[in-house]
């Protein structure tokens, strides 16, 4: 079942001829405006980032206790031990907030392939497609993946042995390697609602 605060599932089709039709068309005009920001919104990608960027957090507390220990020395040991109880801290929460998401991103996107299969819209299923919504997803994340790619890539080129460590390549691939699965999930997220928006207004404009 959906959450209270998000809107309700379509009235099954033997209900509807018992409704007002401009009434019902304007319910889905609206859940469908709702649901469209819920699921591909500005709002929605800086949320998408703001767990990118716990996950950062959590992933430079990691680093930093790692090259706390390649110090080998007790100090090191007891700051390392820290840090990486802080890094713990802070990823836990951050995958079940992202496990969370995941879920709630499931019901919004049922709900709203359940909204726009159950009527014809014309100006409702165009604000549906945000074509510039899509766009913008689209850019913002490839961006985002090419800064991810290059942070990555300049961890492992200027490393050399003996004069880089474990920690300084780990430290600094892990936040490349966050900013990179961001980006893709993102190009997957607008990938996916543009194939499935186009496949499912024109066949039911055909």
């Amino acid at each position: 079942m959906p959450r209270r605060d998000l809107p309700p599932p379509p009235p099954p089709a033997h209900l509807r001829d018992w409704l007002d039709e401009a009434a019902v068309r304007a319910d889905r005009a609206r859940f469908l405006r709702d649901l469209g920001r819920r699921s591909l919104g500005m709002g929605r990608l800086l949320r998408l980032w703001a767990v990118a960027a716990v996950f950062v957090l959590g992933w430079c507390f990691v680093g930093m206790a790692w090259m706390a220990f390649e110090q080998h020395d007790p100090f090191g040991y007891l700051h390392g031990l820290i840090l990486a109880v802080l890094g713990a801290g802070v990823l836990v929460p951050a995958g079940f907030w992202c496990a969370r998401g995941a879920r709630r991103d499931r019901q919004v996107r049922q709900l709203l392939h359940a909204w726009a299969e159950s009527d014809r819209d014309p100006v409702a299923d165009a604000r549906v497609r945000a074509p510039g919504l899509s766009l913008t997803w689209c850019l913002a994340s490839f961006a985002l993946g090419a800064v991810g790619l290059w942070v990555a890539f300049a961890a492992v080129v200027p490393a050399r042995p003996g004069a880089t460590t474990y920690g300084e390549i780990a430290y600094t691939m892990g936040i490349g390697q966050i900013l990179w699965i961001t980006g893709l999930l993102g190009l997957a997220k607008t990938a996916a609602h543009h194939r499935w928006a186009a496949r499912a207004f024109r066949a039911r404009a055909s």
